[in-house]
């Protein structure tokens, strides 16, 4: 089959390797029709996060139809449409039966496989599925393929960092970073009652997105973020501030909009080795923090309804369809944010 492939820093690479095969009576294969590049694919492309192995298949992002149940999956059948969350669950173990399905005791990550042991991922035409009768689920009559695609990551974890920041009637949010996932996360905050959503970005493409999304778009470039918050807070600041890009920059930032006595809420993924500000900074404030991987496949059940009574067409952050071939020029193009790139969505 053909797929992206880690080779290094910046080199992603289409090429023909093996296809994947049953490795366990509860895997599944899927024939991937759709897959993304997530800004977390970021952090292995500049090697931020290292120890991938070469040779990697990229992504973890992708929904598809089952080509080949394992002997023990029960759920689905040859011919289903499926999504997939970006980490594999088991259902059963402690964590899954708490909702934490990411940290499933059984659980891997898509696209990551170090040492020989882990798991590739879904830039590619086929993708193994382990636990798949308690990590895929059959997409619904009602739902697009692209709305399908997007349940499965971006937008659980835009959600997810809502409800971690208490988002809610009467409540004022500030949302750093309006790629994929800030924009999800104005979506879920909105949905949960914010009374109003500052959106904190220096892309026009974005902001303009964030504002038909019901944000108020914030440039920090132009203007001082922190401080025109507080000018519509009475001096305050935000009760939740939801930070999805994951930098230092970002985290102080949070540290700055939030008001004494708010919620900072984290699903950017850090590489930093220290916080970006003091325990006793943080004690000043009262402030408190809340980080931590989205776990998607507990959401999706629950966002469904959601989506499916939605005013706005979220599937509108897709900026760039393009053939998986294009691959490695699209990691070049989102990483460097061209062509007004927000979304990149891949076809086998």
């Amino acid at each position: 089959m053909h797929a992206l492939t880690f080779h290094g820093k910046e080199r992603i690479e289409y090429e023909m390797i093996p296809d994947p095969w049953i490795m366990a009576p509860t895997d599944a294969i899927v024939e991937v029709t759709s897959t993304a590049i997530c800004g977390s694919d970021l952090h292995i492309y500049h090697e931020r996060e290292t120890g991938l192995d070469i040779g990697t298949v990229m992504g973890h992002e992708f929904v598809g139809t089952v080509v080949e149940p394992g002997p023990d999956v029960a759920n689905f059948k040859k011919g289903d449409p499926v999504m997939s969350p970006f980490t594999t669950s088991c259902g059963e173990c402690f964590f899954c039966r708490r909702g934490l399905t990411c940290r499933c005791i059984h659980g891997e990550l898509f696209g990551w496989v170090a040492g020989g042991a882990g798991l590739h991922g879904a830039q590619a035409e086929y993708v193994r599925v382990p636990l798949a009768d308690s990590t895929l689920r059959l997409i619904p009559d009602r739902m697009t393929r692209e709305e399908a695609l997007l349940l499965g990551d971006v937008f659980p974890t835009g959600y997810f960092c809502a409800e971690m920041a208490g988002a809610g009637p009467d409540g004022v949010c500030a949302v750093i970073g309006c790629g994929p996932v800030g924009l999800m996360a104005i979506l879920g905050a909105r949905h949960l009652g914010a009374e109003r959503v500052f959106a904190v970005d220096s892309i026009e493409r974005r902001l303009d997105l964030a504002g038909q999304f019901g944000a108020i778009p914030l440039n920090y470039r132009e203007l001082d973020a922190a401080a025109a918050v507080r000018d519509e807070t009475v001096g305050r600041g935000a009760d939740a501030v939801l930070e999805v890009v994951g930098s230092a920059e970002a985290g102080r930032s949070a540290y700055e909009l939030v008001r004494p006595g708010g919620t900072i809420a984290v699903v950017g993924v850090h590489t930093e080795k220290h916080m970006p500000f003091s325990p006793a900074e943080a004690y000043d404030k009262n402030i408190t923090y809340r980080v931590g991987r989205c776990p998607a496949r507990h959401y999706m059940d629950r966002l469904i309804p959601v989506i499916e009574k939605m005013e706005h067409d979220m599937t509108s952050i897709i900026s760039h369809r393009l053939p998986l071939a294009e691959g490695p020029a699209a990691y070049r193009m989102f990483d460097e944010k061209r062509d007004g790139c927000i979304k990149v969505v891949l076809k086998p």
